[in-house]
């Protein structure tokens, strides 16, 4: 299994089970659910990344544009997207311009509302407790053995990079390739400061070391090769199989299928009487792709080992596969959504997403 699955693995199921038990505290809104509180206008709900990345740096008093982008320590044109949809489609801040600045100029100011001040409040409790949830699955030995792991290896990497992972951009990559830095220029948190850092952090700093690595030399992203490409064979393959083969959403896999038939990686063919299901074929370059994922996929590994050192890329699999297993069967079980949570009303999860697909629905980490 790539080392890149087991860290989505993990990363995935984590976030899954936060953002389970945040939407049982907060009050808020769905498309098909409505509102948990008929008494109050509510937030629109949304996954734990929006914390991550953007909530947990923005003070109940206010800070500018300029500073936010610096916190986030994200590409600004990623940060400038989530302040839009944080604002004016989710509720949880608001933007005050300031005098002769455009909107969401450098010294605007961002504050949160009285539903983003809640969340934030909640967040904060959530993670101050969550880990717990896993040492007591898994064994505090278990969880204490990947942490060392995963802040052994955001020390080797020693760059720093946004506490999630980013929503995914053009062709579902992950950035990097527009000229613009990833990130901003705030200095690596020092060791101390990572012990500090929550399980989903180390790993969404680790894996998008890698995906970022893995993108400048493939013409497809890996959430589109990990999610599509690796499940499609040489058979027929009908697109509203890919769900469930894949762990990810119908709509993730319509925006993949979209992007590779584009660029002509694939073609959908409709199939014969009596329910005209589409398939999604490989075309010879959809092929050469699916072969060049798995191969870079074990070159970017080797790499690590040479860069890194075997013992390192060695302790950090084993401490993943022992939380994981080899195909991330044992994280299912802590996935059982809330009852009437929105999540109980979709097929039950049998795989987990190959690398997380975090799109601008509300950051959920499989699309939905």
């Amino acid at each position: 299994m790539p080392l890149a699955s087991l860290l989505s693995f993990a990363l995935v199921a984590y976030t899954i089970e936060f953002d389970n038990a945040f939407e049982q505290l907060m009050p808020h809104r769905t498309t098909r659910h409505g509102t948990s509180d008929e008494r109050r206008r509510t937030p629109w709900l949304v996954s734990l990344v929006m914390w991550a990345n953007a909530m947990q740096y923005v003070d109940d008093d206010g800070i500018s544009v300029r500073e936010f982008h610096l916190r986030a320590g994200a590409r600004k044109a990623d940060t400038r997207m989530l302040l839009e949809r944080l604002s004016k489609w989710w509720g949880y801040v608001r933007v005050e311009m300031a005098p002769g600045s455009a909107a969401h100029g450098p010294d605007s100011i961002v504050r949160p509302t009285s539903a983003g001040r809640e969340a934030r409040r909640i967040w904060r409790e959530l993670f101050a407790t969550f880990e717990m949830r896993w040492c007591e699955r898994f064994g505090t030995e278990a969880i204490a053995r990947l942490r060392a792991a995963l802040e052994n290896f955001v020390d080797a990497i020693g760059d720093d990079l946004p506490e999630y992972l980013p929503i995914l951009g053009y062709g579902l990559a992950s950035g990097g390739r527009e000229g613009e830095p990833r990130r901003s220029a705030p200095p690596p948190p020092a060791r101390g400061e990572r012990s500090r850092l929550p399980l989903s952090a180390l790993l969404s700093k680790v894996l998008l070391t890698f995906a970022i690595a893995f993108e400048e030399e493939s013409d497809v992203s890996l959430a589109i090769c990990a999610n599509v490409l690796r499940v499609v064979d040489d058979d027929v393959v009908l697109v509203r199989e890919l769900p469930g083969r894949s762990g990810v959403s119908k709509e993730a896999i319509d925006m993949a299928t979209g992007c590779l038939v584009r660029h002509g990686y694939a073609k959908l063919e409709t199939r014969s009487a009596p329910n005209r299901a589409k398939a999604l074929v490989l075309t010879s370059e959809g092929r050469r792709a699916r072969a060049e994922y798995c191969d870079l996929m074990i070159t970017l590994e080797e790499r690590w080992v040479a860069r890194f050192g075997a013992e390192l890329v060695r302790e950090l699999r084993a401490s993943l596969e022992a939380v994981t297993g080899s195909d991330g069967t044992p994280l299912l079980a802590g996935l059982e959504p809330p009852p009437g949570g929105w999540r109980a009303a979709l097929p039950r999860a049998t795989t987990l997403p190959h690398f997380p697909t975090v799109l601008h629905r509300g950051g959920f980490p499989d699309g939905s």
